[in-house]
């Protein structure tokens, strides 16, 4: 049987959640049944690049050079008649959009080629209540354009499910929700001792140690989470605190961790691809997120047993249980993001039940899950099109 050819669209190869998602999808959808590419445009940055190892994967990938992640009227025509003629030649059965961007872009493509089934995931809408109103009503409007040429519309959280309806996007029966899987094994097992780890970036042994992987992004807020660490400092002087990632507010947060004289107390390990050995150095893990889709870092550090501290945006509730495997703070709320990484930190045996509760549910999450409902999903609308050989 000829495997079904299948293309999936993505802004940009950035080391980051929807990426990873559609790195791990064509990775690990069955290769007898379906055969699958990516696309992408060429921009990365301070995020670092996931096109080195989506190659070392073996999945054929094409660089589209007018596919930006900025609005540029000329370049997005170009990207478009771009994504048009490679849709003809690879004559795709299906094609599956990732990002804003891409997603609209790639399903009109779609659309003007004629392939059978079309299907975006929802890594989190484009659009939230921090734009400017007009940025996120065009944002809308593009969004409710494009469903009705959708045959499914993927959520990572039922919430965001809620946030699409309550927008105008789509109607109820088009939308699944389907977890952003990670490879839980590598966090469950990351094969480095505590003690390993944590000699590795000179902490020690018995040092409190808060940690986050995160992009440095307005995003995610991470001079929130700095504010956070200099409040937890104040009230536990031997704390230590470990900041992952990268991004555009690299020297903002350098900045403010010299003001409040945290550079004693805070790692900054920019970008690293060893995210399972460092989370073994970690006891609490903390995200001050100000919109979120639902961020595959909570359930990584859930699959490495560890308590979150987290803002209640959109998905990260749905990885984090209230009281069970960590906390929820509103948005911007330092105060509290400090408390309860405080209370924590004070409460071994409170840490180590939540680090248990969170490693019992994440199997939801899991990557191999995660590609095989993808796959379930292919097969039901290749049967409700009459397309299924």
């Amino acid at each position: 049987m000829t495997p079904i050819p299948v293309l999936h669209i993505i802004t940009r190869l950035i080391i980051g959640g929807a990426q990873e998602n559609t790195m791990l999808t064509a990775d690990m959808l069955p290769r007898e049944r379906f055969a699958v590419d990516v696309l992408s445009g060429p921009q990365t940055g301070p995020e670092g690049s996931l096109i080195e190892e989506v190659c070392a994967r073996g999945i054929p990938l094409t660089i589209e050079p007018t596919l930006v992640r900025e609005i540029n009227p000329l370049k997005d025509l170009r990207a478009l008649l771009a994504l048009y003629r490679h849709i003809r030649r690879g004559r795709y059965a299906i094609v599956h959009t990732h990002s804003s961007k891409a997603g609209i872009l790639g399903r009109w493509a779609a659309r003007l080629a004629r392939v059978p089934l079309i299907v975006h995931t929802v890594h989190g809408w484009g659009f939230h209540d921090r734009q400017h109103i007009l940025v996120r009503h065009c944002l809308i409007w593009l969004e409710r354009l494009t469903a009705p040429i959708t045959d499914r519309l993927i959520a990572v959280s039922p919430r965001n499910i809620k946030t699409g309806l309550d927008s105008g996007i789509g109607r109820p029966e088009q939308y699944v929700t389907i977890r952003s899987g990670i490879e839980l094994q590598r966090f469950m097992r990351s094969g480095v001792s505590r003690h390993l780890a944590r000699e590795k970036l000179g902490i020690p042994d018995d040092a409190p140690v808060v940690g986050t992987v995160t992009r440095l992004s307005p995003q995610k807020a991470p001079l929130d989470t700095v504010r956070a660490m200099a409040i937890v400092a104040q009230e536990l002087p031997e704390a230590r605190f470990v900041l992952v990632g990268d991004g555009p507010l690299r020297r903002q947060v350098e900045r403010l961790v010299g003001e409040l004289g945290l550079r004693r107390r805070v790692i900054l390990t920019g970008l690293r691809r060893d995210v399972p050995q460092l989370l073994s150095a970690f006891d609490v893990f903390i995200l001050s997120s100000l919109w979120e889709g639902l961020p595959r870092v909570l359930p990584q550090a859930m699959a490495a047993g560890l308590p979150i501290v987290a803002t209640d945006a959109d998905g990260n509730a749905e990885a984090v249980v209230e009281g069970v495997n960590g906390y929820l703070v509103s948005r911007g709320d330092v105060a509290s993001l400090a408390e309860r990484v405080v209370r924590l930190l004070r409460e071994p045996i409170q840490r180590s039940r939540m680090g248990q509760a969170g490693r019992e549910r994440v199997m939801e999450f899991g990557a191999r899950r995660m590609a095989q409902d993808i796959a379930a999903l292919y097969e039901g609308l290749l049967r409700e099109k009459g397309l299924k050989p």
